[in-house]
């Protein structure tokens, strides 16, 4: 396995290698687009935009169909996320149980808007489309960890315990 290197500056060589390493092991598998994404996103914590014609390239697909999908799926990132990821799920049910109210306290709490990284790299705000706790709703996940039935004093608590400046 390929270890991360999340907000690292990578030379496009070293990233071009890494990506080329990629490619090569999930090229072979049915629907290998999905999966290599995924990988590349894992490894690096987005996918590079010169990574884009490099997978295009190896999985013979156009640039655009690459892009496409990137810009699709809510969960792609084209730039680096910052140190904590904070998500909160605006599907019906967490939407019904309040998700408004905490998508408003978290960009006030946060100093960002949805879909932005602010602090100095150290938060991004991002919306998610379900984390399966709609019967505990409404949810979010901070760094990957889910935390249901969320007040805005939980996020309150939550936020305090990252590690931000303002």
């Amino acid at each position: 396995m390929i270890a991360p290197v999340r907000h690292a500056q990578l030379d496009s060589e070293a990233t071009a290698k890494t990506v080329q390493a990629l490619i090569a092991r999930h090229r072979n598998q049915p629907g290998a687009l999905l999966p290599l994404l995924h990988a590349v996103q894992d490894t690096f914590g987005h996918v590079p935009a010169d990574a884009v014609a490099q997978i295009a390239r190896g999985l013979n697909l156009s640039r655009a169909e690459v892009h496409g999908v990137i810009t699709y799926y809510h969960h792609f990132r084209s730039e680096p996320a910052g140190r904590h990821v904070v998500q909160v799920c605006r599907a019906e049910a967490c939407q019904a149980c309040g998700a408004d109210a905490l998508i408003d306290a978290a960009e006030r709490l946060l100093g960002c808007g949805l879909h932005t990284t602010r602090h100095a790299a150290a938060v991004t705000l991002e919306p998610v489309y379900c984390l399966g706790l709609c019967a505990a709703s409404p949810a979010l996940m901070v760094d990957g960890a889910p935390h249901a039935r969320v007040t805005v004093a939980a996020l309150e608590r939550i936020v305090a315990q990252l590690e931000i400046q303002a």
